[in-house]
């Protein structure tokens, strides 16, 4: 059994993960990051970089190398409902760098992130090394139980933060409890080939619900269904499956035969939950580990980084010079508990009519409430996009 000692380990190499790593990292804090996989090389990831990430960027003097990584913009999100174009949110009066939505493959952003934490002599990132048990004495989490190509591996640490996702293993074994809220959708992820002239939207509604990420040379495509109702989309045949995808995109309806079988579907559960504590003695969970988001909106990723932010901000000086208690840790969820619930609320309740309620629900034929406000107070969409482009309450680098 090999050994390694730090004063904190990171479980899970996502943006939270490393977001945190990095910057206790910068402060002198030594920290090993653990994720389970070889790379970052994975499909179906959110790929939305938000303004309050971009000004994290600017405010750790990373933005222009970031700028160099390939990415599309979106200055504003504008949908199609029943032939009226109707502007959701602006992000174009936000004061800050980088006033739009930046569309980047997340496996690029995980990159830079890594690449940056490298410069820093008290980084370390261990890829392929799966963590399978926290290590608890006296009822305090003293580290992590991992499984690598070298075999099996203990990372005893001051601080372990869990970042590992919406299935994270610490949190299963954290003995926390979980709020549940009640999501409405589910997505159904796959890809078709893309060419320079099509016709599609960001946004297409009708029975069922079409968002278009373009990849370049092929469109990352989510289709959004009512909670549940997969089995009955697939026991309905494939064939029945293209005609819906053709007939919200007849754009794609000669590239439905890319997807010849359901292997090439993935279907994403969507869960909406927040722990009611978010740590116990010697761990704290973070981003998706603390609560499961949407990805109504696609702020998941802007609110796990907000997170470590406030993490890095908080447990940093302490982690430096002594070992960081329940209160120290309160602290962050004190911070980041009210941004959470209001993002989840917002998710759950007030973006509920823009999705279908059954398979055979056509939103194309009516507005939903919430977009007659905007037709009606055209400046609400500049106070959305700042809520969906800042968040509830965005972090600052303090050291």
């Amino acid at each position: 059994m090999r050994q390694e000692t730090v004063q904190c380990c990171v479980v899970g190499g996502g943006p939270a993960g490393l977001m945190v790593g990095v910057l206790l990292a910068r402060q002198g804090v030594e920290v090993l990051v653990l994720e389970k996989h070889a790379d970052f090389l994975r499909d179906f990831r959110g790929d939305t970089i938000h303004p309050s990430t971009q000004e994290l960027m600017y405010e750790l003097g990373w933005i222009d190398e970031f700028q160099q990584i390939p990415h599309s913009k979106m200055e504003d999100v504008t949908v199609e409902i029943d032939g009226k174009a109707i502007t959701f949110a602006d992000f174009r009066k936000l004061k800050v760098h980088c006033p739009y939505i930046a569309f980047m493959p997340q496996w690029d952003f995980l990159d830079f992130l890594a690449t940056k934490g490298k410069t820093f002599p008290s980084f370390r990132l261990l890829q392929t090394t799966e963590v399978s048990d926290l290590l608890i004495e006296g009822g305090r989490v003293v580290g992590v139980r991992a499984n690598s190509l070298d075999g099996p591996l203990d990372v005893r640490a001051d601080l372990v933060v869990a970042a590992d996702g919406r299935d994270s293993t610490c949190r299963a074994q954290s003995g926390l409890e979980t709020i549940i809220e009640a999501p409405n959708i589910d997505v159904l992820w796959f890809r078709v080939s893309r060419r320079d002239d099509d016709k599609v939207k960001f946004f297409q509604s009708g029975k069922g619900v079409l968002i278009f990420i373009n990849r370049g040379d092929y469109w990352q495509v989510a289709y959004v269904i009512p909670a549940r109702a997969f089995a009955k989309v697939r026991a309905a045949g494939l064939a029945e499956f293209h005609a819906r995808i053709a007939a919200l995109a007849p754009a794609l309806s000669d590239r439905m035969s890319e997807i010849e079988t359901w292997d090439k579907v993935q279907k994403l559960t969507v869960r909406v939950d927040r722990l009611t504590t978010w740590h116990r003695p010697g761990l704290l969970c973070i981003g998706d580990a603390a609560h499961a988001m949407s990805p109504a909106g696609g702020v998941g990723i802007n609110l796990a980084i907000q997170d470590a932010v406030a993490t890095a901000n908080i447990l940093g000086p302490t982690l430096r010079s002594r070992t960081v208690c329940d209160s120290d840790m309160s602290r962050v969820q004190a911070r980041r508990e009210l941004p959470t619930r209001i993002t989840q609320k917002f998710q759950v309740v007030v973006l509920r009519d823009l999705y279908p309620k059954d398979l055979n629900d056509d939103t194309d034929h009516y507005t939903p409430p919430i977009f007659t406000a905007f037709q009606i107070l055209p400046p609400l969409r500049h106070v959305m996009g700042r809520f969906i482009g800042l968040g509830a309450r965005p972090e600052h680098i303090n050291n």
